[in-house]
């Protein structure tokens, strides 16, 4: 329960603050017991950033979990601050970061590095946010565009996942049998109809991704693919003392060139964002219109608000190579699918995003969950990449609506996923006016027209309607 109510068809209750609407446990929304049991699985995907942050940055173990801790006080903002989304990092660029601190010695290159990456990542964002262009973007971006950015950041995922030497490869059957069970249980129409028909079923249900992490990890141990955990008990030790060491205030800030070259990156990083910001917004109004007790204000930019200081938060206090990002999109997919089912299942939007990250950051401090989870970081993280290709291509294709507009999407998608994404948007701008422009050097005449309405036109016309 909480203490203030929603009135039917309303927004959820908040705090007002400028830009921010304020919503706290127990006060603006229940506690969701299907979202904490997720929280306590799920929070190994943030420990899964550990090892890049001990290869790249040269952190100690107490260190990077420390790190964690910083991005785990992030993840708790958006619900806090009126955001519906679940966030993430912005998982599809890590891939590309990597390379970028790739050309710099471990240690304090690389941090100075990051820094510089995240803290332009963070200019975009505020500067987007600020003047309302990044609520334009959604709007004036063609269709064609939105999907070619969004199944490019899919592909771009899944190809790191299943090529030569990808985890896939290391761990083919853990990984394989998680993957098929958490897409069965999230989209096919089969278990759906389950749901409906079995109380047991539906239970499963609730907890989205879960049972397939779950099961992944219990093949990977039972299989040998990943050594079993050597659980130990009490609170974790991040070194916070430590930390300070680590930081740009002492092993100093990047010089002016250093800028220059991590601005590709950090426009790549905002590019796959943009269409996570769009795939949030995909999922957010499919669900809406089946919810008409609440009213979900999705606002752009406060998205780009609260993304902007997460990303300030990082540069300073714990530089990031996963970033950011807006959305963890397989979450805030299993959360949305779960919300559809009404208020007794899911009170409100914001119940099931803050109860999922309040207890993800409780979860770090619990030693014995941190300890039985460490040795399979990896499946969590490539099963977080898996899915969240899945949805982005699901999504992606959604977003079209004629040939032209696919053909456009599709190989932008390609482009961008083999090449990077500048060269994707690019391909995708000049195919764009090539292709689906109908007034090459004017506006256009009249929006495109769907391919149903098309062949519907076609008919008609051929017997003489």
């Amino acid at each position: 329960m909480q203490l203030k109510q929603r009135k039917d068809g309303e927004e959820q209750p908040y705090w007002p603050a400028g830009p921010f609407k304020i919503r706290l446990p127990f006060v603006h929304y229940r506690w969701e017991m299907a979202e904490m049991i997720q929280g306590l699985i799920m929070f190994v995907v943030s420990l899964a950033m550990i090892p890049l942050l001990e290869q790249y940055l040269g952190l100690p173990y107490d260190v990077a979990l420390a790190f964690v801790v910083v991005c785990g006080i992030g993840f708790m903002l958006p619900a806090l601050l009126g955001v519906p989304l679940v966030p993430g990092w912005i998982t599809p660029a890590i891939p590309v970061v990597l390379v970028f601190l790739g050309d710099f010695e471990p240690g304090v290159e690389a941090t100075q590095a990051l820094f510089a990456l995240q803290f332009l990542v963070f200019l975009i964002f505020f500067l987007l946010g600020v003047t309302g262009l990044g609520r334009k973007l959604v709007h004036l971006v063609p269709n064609s565009l939105q999907a070619g950015i969004i199944m490019g950041a899919g592909i771009a995922a899944i190809t790191g996942e299943i090529q030569q030497g990808g985890r896939l490869a290391e761990t083919p059957i853990s990984l394989v049998i998680g993957m098929l069970i958490a897409i069965f249980m999230l989209f096919s129409a089969a278990f759906r109809g389950w749901v409906q028909s079995h109380a047991m079923i539906r239970r499963i249900s609730n907890y989205g991704m879960v049972p397939g992490m779950v099961v992944a990890i219990l093949v990977a141990w039972a299989i040998g693919e990943y050594p079993l955990p050597a659980i130990e008990w009490g609170v974790t030790r991040p070194n916070f003392s430590d930390m300070w060491s680590y930081l740009p205030f002492v092993v100093g800030f990047p010089d002016l060139d250093v800028f220059m070259l991590a601005v590709p990156t950090a426009v790549i990083a905002y590019v796959i964002a943009f269409g996570d910001i769009v795939v949030g917004r995909s999922l957010m109004s499919r669900v809406d219109h089946l919810r008409t007790d609440e009213k979900i204000d999705y606002s752009t930019d406060r998205i780009h608000h609260v993304t902007a200081i997460r990303n300030l938060m990082h540069a300073f206090l714990a530089p990031y190579p996963g970033l950011a990002g807006p959305i963890w999109t397989a979450v805030t997919a299993t959360m949305a699918e779960r919300y559809k089912y009404g208020r007794n299942a899911m009170e409100s939007i914001y119940s099931g995003g803050g109860t999922f990250w309040i207890t993800g950051f409780i979860a770090l401090f619990t030693l014995p969950l941190v300890s039985m989870f460490q040795p399979v970081l990896p499946i969590a993280l490539s099963l977080t990449l898996l899915l969240t290709g899945y949805i982005c291509l699901m999504v992606g294709i959604e977003q079209t609506r004629t040939t032209a507009e696919r053909g456009v999407a599709g190989t932008m998608a390609v482009v961008l996923a083999v090449y990077g994404a500048g060269w994707g948007l690019t391909a995708g701008v000049v195919l764009y006016f090539l292709v689906e422009k109908q007034n090459l050097f004017g506006r256009e005449a009249q929006r495109a027209i769907p391919d149903e309405a098309v062949d519907e036109g076609t008919a008609l016309k051929d017997a003489g309607q």
